[in-house]
């Protein structure tokens, strides 16, 4: 072995080989939660499973509960058995199980941090991390400041000479522009702004980076990717699901700020971006950053952008409750449960090409997709009444669930007159590759353990995406109220009609 770890006798061209990563831990705060029980710890696992974790990878659980290192295992065990997606294999779980510790304390604790540093050196002895640690904040945003402050001044967070320091923060990022700048500064002051990886696990599902596949390995979509022959784009995240037991988190945060601040702004600009000059996460970032800095609000916020929220319906064969009837809701809770905006980009490629963006719970189905709408022929030579059927020519990226491309195009229907309509083909990774994809946490972490900034949004991102969405949450501050829309259906009819204005209508995904 080379002195920096790396294989003398590898390629970095080389792709048949996995990228494994180095000696390192991970520490997870909030480690009792849902998502490190659902998400995390089996992903971790499953990274173990298919040998992508060194030897010596170390787990380091930090939370408030009274546990010893082996009701910690069993804990990270159980989650394992239930949500893992690969097989369960007992000689993988008893060389994880050696570097899993427990470290139990609040947030305030010094002492808790004391012990957290000696278990970090302890586990640098045992297992051979290297001094490799990612420490991942699994916990309500109002605690962020509080830990990186902590993990400063027991100098956890010192980046030494030939190891490495990271930390690993979970949306949302801040609540506006200000928090945001606040959040980005503080964490900054601690890590360098290349060790911070903002987490937001849409980036990491693989459809998400076939839209860069999709458009740049083919010569046949980037040619007709712009305002000459575009319509309109409409991207959609849907769910079916109230807001389950998030009450306190999702009151007051709503719709807009916790998807599309972030999760549709990425996939807008995933979109819309000029091909970056490589795969580098400067090259991307900096391609992203133009196409964020271009985006205008419509004038009137009133006409073109809308909010809603669930009321009490019939859904999938149940009755449930409307938002404002859900435990721990204030009834004149103005908050956004559904929200649609338009955006354009002011660019060469894209001006005058409008951007719809929707999301919303208790929607019709959970569905996300980006459709990319294109204008109709100028001139059909055909009878009038032979292209009655026929809509817009369309392609339509899924990224769940069930991943794939689909292209809308018009057909000739079998028979001895002309006549033309719509029909689809279809391609689905689940029918084409044998490879399951990897979960998107599995994904994100293997790349924080290896440094691989890619599929983060860097601060720049960040800041810029709040910058469009907060002239909208101020404008309906003011504005009357949410509109309500059933559960179960696609949104209120004020987003119809929002569309309708244009002459346009929302695809039913």
């Amino acid at each position: 072995m080379s002195v920096n770890g790396a294989n003398p006798l590898r390629d970095a061209q080389d792709r048949r080989l996995p990228r494994i990563a180095g000696p390192s831990g991970l520490v997870i705060f909030g480690v009792t939660g849902d998502l490190s029980r659902k998400k995390l710890m089996p992903a971790v696992y499953d990274l173990a499973n298919r040998g992508l974790l060194p030897p010596g990878f170390s787990l380091i659980g930090f939370a408030r509960r009274e546990w010893q290192d082996e009701d910690f295992a069993q804990e990270v065990h159980d989650a394992v058995k239930q949500h893992a997606r690969t097989p369960f294999r007992e000689e993988v779980w008893q060389q994880l199980v050696q570097g899993c510790r427990f470290v139990q304390g609040d947030f305030d604790d010094d002492e808790a941090f004391e012990t957290l540093k000696s278990t970090i050196e302890e586990l640098d002895k045992a297992q051979g991390t290297g001094g490799n640690f990612a420490f991942y904040l699994s916990v309500p945003p109002k605690f962020f400041p509080k830990v990186v402050a902590q993990l400063k001044k027991h100098g956890l967070a010192d980046q030494k000479e030939g190891s490495w320091r990271r930390a690993v923060i979970e949306k949302p990022f801040g609540h506006d522009l200000t928090s945001a700048q606040e959040l980005n500064q503080l964490v900054h002051d601690v890590f360098p702004p290349n060790e911070v990886f903002r987490i937001d696990h849409y980036l990491g599902k693989e459809t998400v980076q076939n839209i860069l596949a999709l458009r740049f390995a083919n010569t046949m979509f980037e040619p007709i990717w712009n305002r000459s022959y575009v319509d309109h784009v409409q991207i959609t995240m849907a769910e079916d699901i109230g807001i389950g037991g998030r009450a306190g988190y999702y009151d007051g945060i709503g719709a807009a700020r916790d998807v599309i601040q972030n999760h549709l702004l990425q996939l807008l600009a995933l979109t819309a971006m000029e091909e970056p000059g490589s795969f580098h996460p400067k090259a991307l970032v900096a391609e992203k950053l133009k196409v964020l800095t271009a985006v205008e609000l419509p004038e009137d916020l009133g006409k073109h952008t809308v909010r809603g929220q669930y009321s009490a319906a019939w859904q999938g064969g149940e009755k449930v409750v409307g938002y404002l009837e859900e435990d721990g809701i204030d009834p004149k809770s103005k908050t956004d449960t559904y929200a649609a905006i338009r955006l354009e980009i002011n660019n060469r490629r894209w001006a005058g090409v409008p951007f719809y963006l929707r999301t919303g719970k208790r929607l019709g189905r959970r569905v996300t997709e980006i459709a990319v709408v294109f204008k109709r022929a100028p001139y059909l030579p055909f009878e009038s009444g032979a292209t009655e059927e026929l809509g817009q020519n369309a392609l339509v990226i899924r990224v769940q669930p069930d991943e794939g491309v689909t292209v809308r195009f018009g057909s000739k229907v079998p028979g001895t007159s002309m006549e033309v309509r719509d029909v689809t083909m279809d391609f689905a990774y689940g029918e084409s590759f044998t490879e399951s994809s990897p979960e998107a946490y599995e994904r994100l972490i293997l790349d924080v353990l290896l440094g691989d900034a890619n599929l983060f949004p860097r601060h720049q991102e960040v800041e810029l995406s709040w910058n469009i969405l907060d002239p909208i949450e101020e404008y309906w501050d003011t504005h009357g109220k949410p509109a309500q829309y059933p559960s179960g259906t696609w949104g209120p009819v004020e987003a119809d009609e929002m569309l309708a204005r244009d002459g346009r209508s929302w695809r039913r995904p």
